[in-house]
């Protein structure tokens, strides 16, 4: 046994631990591109503590709640204790089932639930976990340049390259994939398009998807389509899935959501559809990083989707009340805004003398109304702002309202 020292040993031991450097974050982590939505948040909380009282119609997170109907579900499925435990990886059969129920009736599209489906906590935790099965530090995914953040950062983080794809409203906001150089498409392991879009509300036709689904073919490209919006439209449109396309099961996988088409935002479920082996290396990934949403949320959400006609037309109708108002408004302040036949923002453009963050900043201090500027969803962004159609008609009339005391016209510099 090892003497214990002496009390005289003991005050004359140096214990003073010495101090290395904490551990940083990776370069890859580093190396991101500022992340906008925090400058935001800071923003507002600056804003906050100065006693202005705001309107925020940045964020976009819905504003109403889940139905009742899909409430009572979930709890009816939480009251039994077989659903206390680990979540089935891929996703409950019954999840499963109406998922594929869901893309036969709402697209035509026949999948097996077994191997063409999988459950994902939210789309945008399923797009990261399929970028990081296809990405590494000898592939290119290519992405367009105003895109939802996750479509380009996770790509970063795992040491992939991302070749923007340029979107310009001459062309409806849609890349032109004719144009990709010949070098970036043969590296190209992803091509990652989301229609009707976010932020921008542009949508795509079939023949778009037919063109997308050729190209990938000819180039071993995986395409991912995030069709989070899809049953957000108005006026007689319906936004079409790339699955419809003849022979896209070979080539495609989509991401559906419904954050936004039931108010489910906070339960943090959607799913995966389409070719078997980037369903199979979604699903390697997912069960490598945790365990996935809780079946009693399956449970809810399979009721949704057998119900999805039901719960979607009131939101879709709740959105097109509130962007007619957006636009009526924007117009009566000198902004030449076109409506959107989709999703749950207006994308304008900003007024010459600022840039994005520039007028975002502008409009907290002069009438305390967030939006969110065009540049965090990418450069192509830039010199554009997103409404989001997260406030009752009479928050966003008011919001307008502030606006034009404030002076706030397309023409103000």
């Amino acid at each position: 046994m090892l003497p214990r020292p002496s009390t005289l040993d003991m005050r004359t031991t140096n214990t003073t631990p010495t101090t290395q450097p904490t551990a940083g974050p990776t370069h890859r982590l580093t190396a991101l591109p500022t992340y906008v939505f925090a400058w935001l948040d800071e923003l507002k909380a600056a804003a906050r503590a100065r006693g202005v009282e705001l309107i925020d119609l940045g964020i976009g997170n819905p504003d109403q709640p889940t139905p009742p109907a899909i409430v009572e579900a979930i709890t009816r499925a939480y009251a039994d204790p077989r659903t206390h435990g680990y979540p089935p990886f891929r996703g409950t059969p019954q999840f499963l089932a109406a998922a594929a129920r869901f893309m036969k009736r709402r697209f035509d599209v026949s999948v097996d639930a077994e191997h063409e489906v999988v459950c994902v906590s939210g789309g945008k935790e399923g797009i990261a976990h399929l970028v990081m099965a296809f990405t590494d530090e000898r592939s290119v995914a290519l992405v367009p340049d105003i895109h939802y953040p996750v479509h380009s950062r996770v790509a970063g983080l795992v040491g992939g390259r991302v070749q923007l794809l340029p979107l310009r409203r001459d062309r409806g906001f849609l890349p032109d994939l004719e144009a990709i150089p010949e070098p970036s498409a043969r590296q190209a392991r992803l091509l990652i398009v989301n229609y009707p879009h976010n932020p921008t509300g542009a949508v795509a036709s079939l023949g778009f998807y037919e063109g997308a689904v050729g190209f990938c073919a000819r180039h071993g490209i995986v395409l991912v389509s995030d069709l989070a919006y899809s049953e957000i439209t108005f006026d007689g449109y319906v936004a079409p899935s790339v699955l419809e396309v003849p022979g896209a099961m070979s080539v495609a996988i989509e991401f559906h959501s419904l954050s936004k088409t039931f108010n489910m935002a906070g339960s943090r479920i959607g799913f995966a559809v389409g070719n078997a082996d980037a369903i199979e290396a979604l699903y390697a990934v997912r069960t490598n990083m945790g365990y996935g949403t809780p079946a009693a949320i399956q449970e809810g959400a399979a009721f949704a989707l057998e119900h999805a006609e039901e719960f979607a037309r009131p939101v879709a109708r709740r959105y097109q009340e509130r962007r007619d108002i957006v636009i009526e408004g924007f117009r009566s302040l000198g902004w030449d805004a076109k409506p959107s036949p989709a999703t749950m923002f207006v994308w304008l453009e900003v007024p010459a003398g600022f840039d994005s963050q520039g007028w975002s900043e502008h409009l907290v201090d002069r009438a305390g109304v967030v939006v969110t500027p065009g540049n965090a969803f990418g450069p192509g962004g830039e010199g554009y702002f997103r409404v989001s159609l997260v406030a009752s008609p009479n928050v966003v009339r008011e919001a307008i309202a502030r606006l034009r005391r404030a002076g706030v016209c397309f023409g103000h510099r």
